[in-house]
């Protein structure tokens, strides 16, 4: 039986001008995730400019140099991406063969070890079936590629929902499970984002663990991908390095779920170092919530819902129960001198 080595990955976001691919600590990750790049929307090839492809070098270079070094891939869209340019791409055998080709050569050209697709997020069944298509093709493509150049084939990943359907949206679509299963590495679910600044009318933990509310939690979400078909090996469970915060309105109801009348601090978001800032400054209460595993802390009417060591540690353990392969964070460089990055590197122990 082939073995499948632990995956502790984050994505580092490009634009971080005060965190260089220098500065990672590669003893706590197996993997570093490039954030982001996008494809020409007319073309759909990449086309890079000189800094760009500067940073691309720079980034894959340091990282293999470092000791001990790291894999390197690019990811390919991100929250802010338009999801239509995908939806255009995808829809066409022609524009999903320039785009795959160009991905390709982009991952040689500059030294990667992979690449990732974060389209957030397929609007319809006709996208999920045309991201299916194109996850074989990419496949394919691969292989090909790695027997003409006798190299080891790239790694092909995606960012996905952190639920295999979208139950609650509009529109109901379900992942290509079947596609993904046979065409990809693993799938990085993104467990967390299920409250925010959308609903100002109540706290929130964002990325529950458990919600005994409703189904709109990470065991429910990485469960329903294995009840999909995805192999436990192939599923990587999405950390969040950052806190969702609310305005109470009342200081003195302050549990998960209180009333609240706006964002809190940061606009709604503050990234862990920050959350750590904040609760010292404030003298904020902290109170670890076993029932979702999770932390929220509150000063006055501010109100912060976010991951501490201890509901991290928790989930990677219950990511190991469920015989996962690992777990990503987003990002990289939210975190406070590594804090939460480290208890993944303790507690994540891979199968013999």
């Amino acid at each position: 039986m082939a073995s499948h080595p632990a995956i502790k990955a984050a994505y580092w976001p490009s634009w971080s001008e005060t965190f260089p691919p220098s500065a990672v600590d590669t003893t706590l990750f197996t993997h570093i995730f490039y954030a982001f790049l996008l494809p020409s929307n007319v073309t759909f090839k990449f086309e890079l400019s000189d800094s760009t492809a500067s940073l691309l070098k720079n980034f894959t270079t340091t990282l293999h140099q470092k000791n001990p070094p790291v894999k390197t891939l690019f990811s390919v869209g991100g929250g802010s991406s338009d999801p239509k340019l995908f939806a255009r791409m995808a829809s066409n055998v022609g524009s999903r063969n320039i785009f795959i080709n160009s991905a390709i050569e982009v991952a040689r050209n500059y030294g990667f070890d992979g690449m990732d697709l974060d389209w957030e997020f397929p609007q319809n069944p006709k996208d999920m079936a045309d991201l299916g298509q194109l996850f074989k093709e990419w496949r394919v493509a691969i292989q090909k590629e790695a027997r003409s150049t006798h190299r080891s084939p790239l790694l092909l990943t995606a960012a996905v929902y952190f639920s295999v359907d979208f139950q609650w949206a509009e529109t109901y679509r379900k992942y290509p499970a079947a596609s993904i299963a046979k065409s990809l590495d693993w799938i990085n679910a993104m467990c967390f984002d299920y409250h925010g600044s959308w609903d100002t009318s109540a706290t929130g933990a964002h990325a529950a663990l458990y919600d005994p509310n409703s189904n709109i939690s990470t065991s429910y979400g990485l469960t329903s991908w294995i009840r999909a078909g995805v192999p436990r090996h192939m599923v990587v469970m999405g950390l969040p390095l950052y806190g969702k915060t609310w305005q109470l309105k009342d200081p003195n109801v302050n549990g998960i779920g209180a009333p609240a009348v706006a964002t809190g601090p940061g606009d709604g978001v503050l990234v862990f170092s920050e959350v750590e800032k904040f609760n010292k400054e404030n003298g904020a209460t902290v109170v670890y919530d076993a029932r979702t595993v999770s932390t929220y802390s509150y000063a006055g009417t501010s109100w912060i819902g976010y991951d501490d060591s201890r509901s991290t540690t928790m989930k990677i353990k219950f990511a190991q129960a469920l015989g996962l392969r690992g777990y990503f964070f987003w990002a990289l460089s939210f975190d406070s001198e590594w804090k939460i990055s480290k208890q993944g590197k303790l507690s994540y122990r891979q199968e013999p």
